[in-house]
């Protein structure tokens, strides 16, 4: 079944966030732009930062889409970057008014997803544990969410292409080198 009512929700709140800061807008706010019922609203939402983190889980799946693998992971961490800078307003918004945790939580989520695509495809057929893949995808995930936080404190100044050119020659090989490691050292597992 299509997100008919909740993709409406986002636009109203994407629209509305161009004209108020975020902890400004009420649910009667978008419940009056999109022309829906409140009860409509708490259906599919508990509340307006519920709304915010599907609205960023929904951009980014979409800038995802198929982009887990080995060949394709950068273009896949530069669709991130698109999709958040596309959305600046609304992103820089959020950041303005939600917690840095509900931020972290969010951006942990998105490329969380992108890195273990990675780390599953680049472990297979090795003597990994589950618990090394994760702390592998865990230790990336860390290191992109806080670049990303970084530019997005700074106003999403900097020209996301080359930071992600940057991070990218940066990592060239080392997820596979990481996940080699913990292949080649058997014993020393805790």
């Amino acid at each position: 079944m299509p997100n008919t009512t909740k993709n409406a929700l986002e636009a109203s709140l994407k629209k509305l966030m161009l004209k108020k800061p975020l902890d400004k807008i009420t649910i009667q706010d978008l419940t009056q732009d999109c022309g829906i019922s409140r009860m409509a609203f708490y259906y599919h939402f508990k509340d307006i930062y519920d709304l915010v983190e599907w609205a960023c889980l929904e951009d980014a799946a979409r800038a995802l889409q198929g982009k887990k693998t080995w060949d394709t992971w950068q273009e896949g961490l530069l669709q991130i970057f698109e999709a958040v800078y596309e959305n600046k307003p609304f992103i820089l918004n959020a950041y303005r008014c939600i917690s840095r945790d509900q931020i972290e939580s969010f951006l942990f989520k998105l490329t969380y997803s992108l890195i273990m695509g990675v780390v599953e495809e680049q472990s297979a057929g090795l003597d990994v544990t589950e618990k090394e893949k994760t702390f592998v995808a865990d230790f990336y995930k860390y290191c992109f969410v806080g670049l990303m936080l970084d530019w997005i404190k700074a106003g999403m100044k900097e020209d996301y292409h080359g930071l992600v050119k940057s991070i990218c020659t940066l990592l060239s090989g080392t997820v596979a080198h990481s996940i080699s490691n913990f292949a080649g050292n058997p014993g020393e597992r805790s």
